[in-house]
């Protein structure tokens, strides 16, 4: 069968792009070279038999908010599990801040500082869907929605500088949004942290951050049978060397990095645009440690055990300090942690009785430092007992991250820093950042616009600018089941 289009790489942006094609009539292929799909959206035993751990991602602020994922209606297609708490922030003395998905509540438990807080994120919240617009489209041109761009822009700037205390009192509201911020993985305060964080805050009290039942895998498994269903298909154990290994097709989409690309075009490429892709910055990596426990995390404050994620590092100063130096090279005594455990919400994933939990810590690209330690005594500080409960660990520094998933480069989960300077060139400064100067060649990765999460908008709207230059289509296809 002669193909429309490959697809090499089945993470969510690969699916994504192929299921848009396969929509459209298009015959479509996803080659991917692990064994199984989805990327760094897959659920697997790591530690123990019957415990089940997602690979990467776990909690999904995206899938709800997300212009690709709410026209693919996966709501309908995935059962998901919405946290009464979004996130937490546990601080010392048995204290923690708590942003539930009501941002009265949240504000009322924030106390003197909840005001100050609701003035911040409130107008977001209110904008959620037009701001999840904007972050899901590049930066240039001019996004849509200029009112919520500005409210985003003005908090941005609040949050995104030295001054970024200022107009908060206690330290409850300003450690909530810095572990928000955080998942940047850049040093702190900056601007497009904040920018980041203030998102994700958003859609905390606006849709939640859902938890999908059964693991991110679910995700994955509703994408490919859509594609399935519409005449597509996937193919595992495929290691593509080079593009001329590839089957004939009119359209070629890599869901890989740039770095990649410059190996896959090999002297195809012009000589400039390998050169920006050579210039394309990865970040910091992360270092993963899952568990298999016997019991909830035992918080000193009981409420943490509402929240789907808890960030793990102190006081909005602790955090920063955290991660400077892991800008600077440097594993800190007192990281900062990503936790989540998601059985307290879909008990499917471990035997009766037993849970798994999920955490990650920021260290330097490459790092091959074991921090399973360094995890464990920060949970304990917050944690009392919570090494009594382990039953069993699988961890994985940031060199086996990488190894893992090349998209992972030095363990950069984001597949290239999301600083704003590489959020407006992501790869290139452009209105279509994902069609490559070789015909008929795109990237769909997220080293593209819009950047990291599992929202699949990359994939989309390559698949867009697929249909739009290669096949003269020029309306989207319908997504919904």
């Amino acid at each position: 069968m002669t193909l429309d289009a490959v697809v090499v790489g089945s993470g969510p942006n690969g699916l994504a792009a192929a299921v848009t094609l396969a929509r459209a009539g298009l015959r479509v292929q996803v080659l991917e070279r692990e064994t199984t799909a989805g990327g760094g959206a897959r659920t697997t035993e790591l530690t123990l038999s019957g415990f089940r751990h997602d690979v990467c991602s776990a909690v999904h602020p995206l899938a709800l908010a997300s212009e690709f994922f709410r026209g693919f209606a996966l709501e309908r297609r995935v059962s998901f599990v919405t946290p009464e708490a979004s996130f937490a922030q546990p601080l010392d003395g048995g204290r923690a801040a708590v942003a539930y998905r009501s941002l009265p509540r949240t504000a009322a438990e924030l106390g003197r500082d909840g005001r100050a807080y609701a003035r911040l994120v409130g107008p977001l919240a209110r904008r959620a869907d037009q701001v999840a617009a904007i972050t899901g489209a590049p930066l240039l041109p001019a996004p849509r929605h200029p009112l919520a761009l500005a409210r985003l822009g003005v908090a941005s700037l609040r949050q995104g500088g030295p001054w970024w205390s200022a107009g908060f009192r206690d330290d409850t509201a300003p450690a909530l949004l810095t572990g928000a911020m955080a998942h940047a993985i850049l040093p702190l305060p900056g601007l497009a942290a904040a920018g980041a964080g203030l998102a994700l805050t958003a859609y905390a009290h606006a849709r939640g951050w859902p938890i999908p039942v059964g693991g991110s895998q679910a995700i994955v498994d509703a994408l490919i049978a859509d594609l399935e269903a519409h005449g597509g298909g996937v193919e595992t154990g495929i290691d593509v060397g080079s593009l001329a290994e590839l089957p004939p097709a009119r359209a070629v989409l890599l869901d890989v990095t740039p770095r990649a690309l410059v190996r896959l075009a090999g002297e195809r490429m012009p000589a400039a645009y390998r050169r920006a892709m050579t210039r394309f910055r990865y970040g910091n990596g992360v270092a993963k440690v899952d568990f298999a426990v016997s019991a909830p995390v035992p918080w000193a404050d009981e409420r943490l055990r509402a929240a789907g994620t808890v960030h793990v590092g102190g006081t909005r100063a602790e955090m920063a300090v955290s991660e400077r130096e892991v800008a600077r090279g440097r594993h800190p005594d007192s990281p900062y942690v990503l936790v989540s455990q998601p059985t307290l919400f879909d008990p499917s994933r471990a035997p009766t009785g037993r849970h798994t939990l999920w955490a990650y810590t920021h260290v330097p690209a490459g790092s091959r430092r074991n921090r399973t330690e360094a995890v464990v005594r920060q949970l304990e500080r917050f944690a009392p007992g919570f090494r009594d409960t382990i039953l069993a660990t699988a961890s994985r520094d940031a060199a086996a991250v990488a190894a893992h998933n090349p998209n992972f480069v030095g363990g950069d989960i984001a597949a290239g820093e999301p600083s704003f300077a590489q959020l407006l060139r992501r790869p290139v400064i452009s209105g279509d950042p994902w069609r490559t100067p070789l015909p008929g060649v795109y990237l769909c990765s997220a080293s593209t616009a819009p950047g990291p999460g599992v929202h699949g908008m990359a994939g989309w709207r390559a698949a867009l600018s697929v249909l739009r230059h290669e096949f003269g289509m020029r309306e989207a296809p319908a997504l919904a089941p």
